[in-house]
């Protein structure tokens, strides 16, 4: 029996637990469909990653925090726990790159996932290939560089704590948010377009379209209270522009 089936008391399957490879980049996948998960598991292995999985929210939520992975990949029906309580759990003690696989392509279910604490999502059927891009375009982002404090307004970032303030108070951001956010800062009253923000914050290689870039923004706007007249401001049919 493997040391992960046994620490957590699950059934040993190809489905729960992989060999454990130090140096690679560890991702936890948590699907109650065992072949999404072999599928996965298989496909990102092949590509130099270290996969564990679980097929239940509470076991998830335990791997996630004992094991500490690079990436966690997190359906969003699951048994015993569903998928947005795992991601809310698991935000508030932990920012590790949350990816929410979900069956609906709705932008109210994006928006409630961002809300709960993902950093990004994928959308059901999808190929290992798309999810490896991002799973690769997430661990990029986390290798900023540090130890500047920005400021407009009454926003302030500082990024070797990682830390944003709006009037004195503490804002908590999922990590792409607070990428955006740090890009915005990076370039301020300077109108970036969507094709900038996706290769500076989700990378030049991302698969999607850049309809994601409204979604962030949006998210990012409701975390910040920006309410009109809005500092993070929409330059139509071109991007948006940070503006005091």
């Amino acid at each position: 029996m493997s040391d992960s089936s046994r620490r957590t008391g699950a059934p040993e399957t190809a489905a729960d637990v992989a060999d454990v490879e130090p140096d690679n980049p560890h991702v936890l996948v948590i699907d109650d469909e065992r072949s999404i998960v072999d599928v996965i598991r298989i496909g990102l292995r092949l590509q130099g990653f270290t996969v564990d999985g679980a097929r239940t929210g509470l076991v998830g939520l335990e791997m996630a925090q004992r094991l500490r992975p690079d990436v966690v990949v997190l359906d969003g029906m699951l048994p015993e726990l569903d998928g947005l309580s795992v991601c809310r759990r698991l935000r508030a003690v932990s920012d590790v790159p949350i990816i929410m696989l979900t069956a609906r392509d709705e932008v109210d279910d994006r928006i409630l996932g961002l809300d709960s604490g993902a950093d990004d999502y994928l959308i059901k059927p999808f190929s290992v290939g798309e999810l490896a891009a991002r799973v690769r375009a997430l661990l990029r982002r986390r290798q900023l560089l540090s130890g500047d404090v920005l400021r407009m307004g009454d926003l302030t970032l500082d990024h070797s704590a990682r830390e944003v303030l709006v009037a004195g108070r503490s804002v908590t951001l999922t990590a792409r948010e607070y990428e955006l956010l740090y890009m915005f800062m990076r370039h301020p009253r300077q109108v970036l377009t969507r094709d900038a923000i996706l290769e500076g914050v989700w990378g030049y290689d991302y698969p999607g379209d850049d309809n994601i870039v409204d979604v962030y923004v949006r998210s990012l706007r409701t975390k910040l209270g920006d309410q009109p007249p809005r500092r993070i401001q929409t330059v139509r049919g071109v991007g948006y522009a940070l503006k005091e």
